[in-house]
This record gives C-alpha cells, structure tokens and sequence, in this order.
C-alpha cells in the first residue's frame, strides 16, 4: 500500500525494549501519549515508509512504549531503531481556533507588519518559555518567538503568517 501524500512525523522509534519485540517511542506531540490516538502509524526513513499497527502501548515511567504487529522479538525490534513514526494529516483532528499543529507552520512565509519578506518557516524549536519560529530567507536565518504579541496573524489559506518583527533583528 502507498503511503498518504500528507504524511506528519510525529516521532521516532527510540530503542527496543524487553525481549519480545516492544519498542520504546520518542514523541514529539504535546503529550507524548496522544500519539497513541491513532492505531495505524507510517514507520520509515528517507521517505521510504510501510504502515504498521499498534498492537498493544503502554505508558511507562520513560515514555511510551509500544507492541507493532508483526514485530516478535529484540531483534526485530532493534532494527525498526531510529525509524521515524507519521500519521496522516487528514486523520489528526482539527486543532482548536487560533492553536496550529507545526507541520500546518512549516512552509509559510513570514512577513512582518512593515510589508518586508522575512522567509518561510523551515522548522520549529520548543525552548520551554514558549516555541519559535524558525525563519529562513537563503542563508539567513531568523529565530521569531512564537508568542501573541510577535505573531499577530497566521493564514494558513493564505499561507503567511505576519509578525511584528524586524527585519534586522
């Protein structure tokens, strides 16, 4: 089976664990459990990807931790190691009103209030205080909280995102 086009990698596979076949996931959601809302994943790397379903998950004091169908023992699940983990865009529900999931960022441009190109939104960085945007134009690369204040509209129809930052900062 094809994999879907709007695939969003919402984690890795982080290393084995017991004997028989479990892995241990590393996610990269708000909460490391809600990748356990949905039952079919894409394992893959390099866009080479094949669905798996979870057959069992638990939450365990490092994480989550997860039982792949067809996966039986250590070493089967030693090699899906470093393996990224996608689900389907169209099966994540719709966030609430003026909250975004960072794969619905990545790819906007930004400009900011003066009408100046700052770039596209390359990628997202989570600090603790609040997540940045990661604004690239060539080689110049922006880090833009992503904060009320900063980031006074995101279109995402439009695709832009409008920001009350300087150029030069």
């Amino acid at each position: 089976m094809l994999p879907p086009k709007d695939l969003v990698v919402m984690g890795f596979v982080a290393a084995p664990f017991g004997v028989q076949g479990w892995v241990r996931v590393h996610a990269l959601t708000e909460t490391p459990d809600s990748l356990l809302d949905y039952p079919t994943w894409w394992l893959g790397r390099d866009g080479d990807w094949r669905e798996c379903r979870v057959a069992a998950s638990g939450v365990h004091s490092k994480g989550v931790v997860v039982k792949l169908a067809g996966v039986a023992d250590r070493d089967a699940a030693l090699a899906l190691q470093g393996q990224q983990i996608a689900v389907s865009r169209s099966a994540m529900p719709e966030p609430p009103a003026d909250e975004f999931y960072w794969a619905d960022l990545i790819g906007l441009s930004v400009k900011n209030t003066a009408g100046e190109d700052l770039g596209r939104v390359v990628g997202l960085l989570e600090t603790g205080a609040n997540d940045v945007l990661q604004v690239r134009q060539g080689e110049r690369e922006l880090l833009i909280p992503f904060v009320a204040h900063v980031v006074l509209k995101v279109d995402k129809p439009g695709g832009e995102i409008t920001v009350e930052w300087g150029a030069d900062y």
